[in-house]
């Protein structure tokens, strides 16, 4: 959880810095420099260049003493840049320097405006009031209110019994959430911030009381506490969290959180991060000192650095190491690794080199992993690589272009025999190039090519090698005429492609197999010359890839309507190298002189509605053997509902479902797309239902699942959400997640949103995020404790 900076103190900053680019108005306005001609449009200037524009004072009565006072009444209205000042009445007394503001003061400047009825100021010593100022700020669509602003010099400043919010404060209702505050005090020259007697009010009660908040007045780091976090899932029970931010140096922080987990204990998390002109990096440490549920101590490490020494040489290094099988499963959300049972230790020296009119790199690295077996399912561990040192170069000449990759590999696996699989360590010395030749016009082009994969092999002693060469020919046309379908007017497309691939045989079920796996067999796929990935197996081949693409483009908006496609391969004789239906290699022969055919479609002609479907065909067995089907109904901002189906024949089935839609609440709670704001302004509130749904056909359960609600009241936000990920046949975890959004403010509670938008396609941020992403996001500025 996270607290952006007090919009109230950022307010009233600005507020007072409105005020100090207004010396004597009379005098000013006598003295603006003359406009200079421009022949294109500028941006204001800031900070003590805006004191040189020009400045405009109009009244209905203006009366003027030299050296004595000024005086202007009647709608009166100060301006300069994008700060306008209105009053019934300014005066200015040259011989106190005193200038005083009164009959309904407004001061506007860019998205701020502030009211009220007096203001003082003693202008070169800045001191003075601002009595019962009100403010809005346009933007945030919040603001407030306070007592009085004092001016203490040109760099402090102090708010007393201020008040902010977003919701509606035109009533004699209190708003449904408000933050008073006794005082609010502002330091330019610290960067500092510091409100006291803090209290955040919801639904007229105190949620959270603040002796001492402070915070920085820009994007400056601050140490001091974070807001405090809570979780809750059926493995661990209720966490809180605390965090404590620790400002090292500009280079360097700290952020220690320590925890309290009903079920396990109590916990720290920790997590260093340091930024230096040569190198990077975070180092975090999760520990359980007494888990209560496992009986022993647990920790989770991570540490990533990445950076540069020498002449350009690069440098990586990345470990995830836990203490215990089990962690993955009651920690499924920790996010250590995108594999969540195999824990990468990875390092990687780099440095990069021309010739031959190419660029290359020379690389030596390494890779070894902690895997997490479970009772339910083994996990077979991938190879470690301990090292792996290479060179690759590549480029063009003369038309030619080239690619040439060398490559020792020591092979080793993790201890257990779970893992190993009955498998061995071995080397492998590998070679691989290719020299091509394309010739491409618009409308069409033809690419011959030659590749070669050689590989040496060393494996309990005994030692095999093989040269493969790869002779391919892949040539296509771009056709296109005007059409008219659908009632538009459209470009349509016809994409034909042919690509030819030689491979003479050599036998290799004899030989390792380090890294190498079938490739998913899709529209990419099937024009490349190996069906296989990595080194380790290329199938033989004398075939014909054969496919045409058509697609319907709109000719003024460029969206395409539609999109069909047909691809197949045709083989001149049997293939020996081949894969095993679940991906292995070494499969048995195949016979056949088609192979099974792909189809694809997808539209958007209908409005609101998106399909899309592809197809495996298998012309053997004369049905879909694989298939993937999906519609997705879009009619407007915040209602999206999805269904795809999703089949393998023989191997699984699929359903799943997504949404997110209005279910109850005044259709004028309802904001066009991209708006931050109500059409009303108002907290009347509408109901929002969001979910995904996966469900297994094949075992009759579902698998992953997210149910949640929200409800949006125009000035806060409450979400609901609860996630299931499925941890085992019979295992999972559920994870509730509740959160308050005080628009304009702050959310309050465990975050559920990065769940929503990466598990509900189409989902939309009933608020969108101001600014963009930083590195910084997730850290302060943020209000700390004292």
């Amino acid at each position: 959880m996270r607290i952006t900076p007090l919009a109230l103190a950022a307010g009233l900053l600005a507020g007072a810095a409105a005020v100090r680019a207004q010396p004597a108005a009379a005098s000013v306005a006598a003295s603006a420099p003359a406009l200079q001609p421009s022949r294109s449009l500028q941006p204001l200037p800031r900070g003590e260049s805006s004191r040189q524009l020009p400045a405009v004072l109009q009244a209905d009565r203006l009366r003027s003493q030299p050296d004595l006072e000024t005086l202007a009444e009647g709608h009166v209205e100060f301006r300069r840049g994008n700060t306008v000042v209105k009053a019934d009445r300014l005066a200015y007394d040259a011989a106190q320097d005193l200038a005083t503001a009164s009959g309904s003061v407004s001061i506007t400047r860019g998205a701020a405006r502030y009211t009220g009825p007096q203001l003082q100021l003693q202008v070169q010593r800045f001191e003075g009031f601002f009595l019962e100022p009100r403010f809005e700020f346009f933007e945030l669509g919040a603001g407030g209110r306070a007592e009085r602003l004092d001016f203490l010099d040109s760099a402090r400043s102090r708010a007393t019994r201020a008040e902010y919010t977003s919701c509606p404060r035109d009533g004699p209702e209190e708003p449904a959430w408000l933050l008073r505050t006794d005082s609010v005090s502002l330091d330019l020259e610290r960067n500092e911030g510091l409100a006291e007697g803090a209290v955040l009010r919801f639904l007229g009660v105190p949620i959270l009381a603040l002796p001492a908040l402070s915070f920085p007045l820009s994007d400056a780091r601050k140490s001091g506490w974070l807001p405090p976090s809570f979780n809750t899932d059926n493995r661990s029970g209720i966490e809180l969290s605390m965090p404590w931010y620790w400002n090292i140096a500009p280079q360097r922080d700290a952020t220690l959180t320590p925890r309290v987990i009903t079920r396990r204990g109590f916990g720290l998390d920790s997590e260093f991060r340091y930024l230096q002109p040569a190198y990077e990096g975070a180092v975090a440490l999760d520990w359980l000192p007494d888990d209560r549920l496992a009986k022993r101590s647990r920790e989770a490490l991570q540490w990533s650095q990445l950076g540069q020494f020498g002449s350009g040489t690069r440098y990586r290094a990345e470990l995830v190491r836990v203490s215990d099988d089990e962690w993955w499963k009651d920690f499924p959300n920790a996010g250590r690794s995108l594999t969540p049972r195999l824990l990468p230790l990875r390092l990687a020296v780099e440095h990069p080199f021309t010739a031959a009119r190419g660029e290359g790199l020379f690389y030596a690295r390494a890779l070894k992993w902690q895997v997490l077996q479970g009772s339910d399912q083994i996990v077979v561990s991938p190879y470690e690589r301990t090292p792996q040192v290479g060179m690759r170069l590549g480029g063009e000449r003369s038309g030619w272009q080239y690619a040439v990759q060398t490559e020792y590999n020591r092979f080793t696996l993790p201890g257990g025999t779970e893992a190993r699989a009955g498998r061995v360590d071995g080397e492998r010395l590998h070679l691989l190039g290719h020299v091509s030749h394309p010739w491409r016009q618009p409308g069409g082009w033809l690419v011959p090519r030659m590749s070669l994969n050689a590989a040496a092999y060393r494996q309990q002693g005994q030692q095999a090698q093989r040269v493969i060469p790869t002779f391919s020919l892949d040539a296509g046309l771009e056709l296109e005429r005007p059409a008219r379908a659908f009632g538009r007017e459209l470009r349509q497309t016809l994409e034909p492609r042919l690509l030819y691939v030689r491979t003479p045989y050599r036998a290799q079920s004899q030989l390792p197999n380090y890294d190498a796996a079938a490739k998913d067999f899709n529209f990419i796929s099937i024009y490349t010359d190996n069906q296989f990935s990595g080194v380790d197996r290329v199938n033989d081949a004398n075939q014909l890839t054969a496919g045409v693409t058509t697609r319907f483009v709109d000719s003024r908006s460029g969206a395409e309507m539609l999109r069909l496609g047909l691809v197949q391969r045709v083989l001149f004789r049997g293939q020996r190298v081949t894969a095993n239906a679940d991906g292995t290699v070494d499969g048995a022969p195949l016979e056949q002189r088609l192979s099974d055919a792909l189809l694809l479609g997808s539209t958007s002609v209908f409005p609101a509605w998106t399909l899309d479907a592809a197809m495996q065909y298998s012309t053997d067995l004369r049905r879909s053997v694989r298939s993937i089907i999906g519609a997705r109904y879009a009619p407007g901002p915040f209602r999206t509902l999805s269904a795809t189906y999703r089949l393998a024949r023989g191997r699984n089935e699929q359903v799943e479902l997504g949404w997110q839609w209005p279910i109850y609440g005044a259709a004028s709670a309802t904001r066009s797309a991209g708006s931050t704001q109500r059409d009303d302004n108002s907290c009347r509130g509408r109901w929002y239902s969001v979910g995904r749904v996966n469900y297994s056909l094949k075992d009759s359960r579902i698998t992953d699942s997210v149910l949640g609600l929200e409800y949006d009241a125009g000035c806060w936000i409450g979400r609901f959400v609860a996630e299931r990920l499925s941890t085992g046949r019979s295992e999972a975890t559920t994870r509730l997640m509740l959160q308050l959004e005080l628009v304009g403010l702050s959310r309050l509670g465990s975050n559920p949103l990065r769940v929503l938008k990466d598990n509900i396609p189409g989902y939309r941020l009933l608020r969108e995020e101001r600014g963009g992403a930083s590195p910084a996001a997730d850290r302060p500025p943020a209000p700390v404790y004292d």
